[in-house]
């Protein structure tokens, strides 16, 4: 069958060469990795440089950073030159931009969802983004926690509008045991996924990430719920 709707699947937190082909043969359409030091699966530019030299065609990659300063991100963009920014730390609209312009990359936006967050909260951020920068592609949501990077916890999904549902990458706490259902009733662009797929912190496992590809091309076979 045909997929129009097809969803887009990033599997986040790469640190091996062995993993970047699993994931690829898997069904990855873009492969992450954590230039935030405090991060347990934070790889250095010059460590994620070969990973990223071996990512064929049309497989995006996309670099995750925190609070980091316009020195740091062209360390790393001059050695591991990635193509897509993730920011996800306490960094500005404009901040974003300004970076994002410096190293002529565009970007997505991880919003950290809360209990209280509100349909118009998203909204408004998407819009206040998109006002900022033309190269802003997109949120990310992710669940609330006290630290920064990926929580590996779900976040109450009937919070995304149905009319930003479309546009966003879904993260936090996905498997291939929920995979399914997320997408079924969030019907995001793309979903993000790490620590479910993984046989310790950074290291992935293979079994796993074709569980929940196979996981997310069943719902996008199936009706909305």
């Amino acid at each position: 069958m045909f997929l129009l709707d097809k969803t887009r699947i990033k599997i986040c937190g790469i640190t091996r060469l062995d993993d970047i082909s699993d994931a690829i043969h898997a069904g990855a359409d873009a492969l992450g990795f954590v230039f935030y030091p405090p991060s347990p699966r934070y790889l250095k530019p010059e460590a994620a440089a070969p990973l990223i030299a071996a990512i064929p065609p049309f497989v995006t990659s996309v670099g995750l950073f925190v609070n980091a300063s316009l020195e740091e991100l062209q360390a790393v963009i001059k050695l591991a030159p990635i193509q897509l920014l993730q920011f996800h730390g306490d960094e500005s609209p404009d901040e974003c931009h300004r970076l994002a312009s410096a190293v002529s990359r565009p970007f997505i936006r991880a919003f950290r969802v809360k209990p209280d967050t509100s349909a118009a909260d998203l909204l408004e951020c998407e819009a206040q983004y998109k006002a900022i920068s033309p190269l802003f592609q997109g949120l990310l949501l992710d669940t609330f926690v006290d630290s920064f990077g990926g929580s590996g916890k779900v976040f109450d999904w009937s919070l995304i509008p149905k009319e930003l549902a479309p546009r966003v990458v879904l993260s936090g706490g996905l498997s291939a045991q929920n995979a399914t259902d997320a997408v079924v009733r969030v019907r995001p662009f793309a979903v993000d996924i790490s620590s479910g797929v993984e046989l310790s912190k950074g290291i992935k496992d293979v079994a796993k990430m074709r569980s929940f590809v196979h996981a997310v091309r069943l719902a996008d076979n199936m009706p909305d719920s």
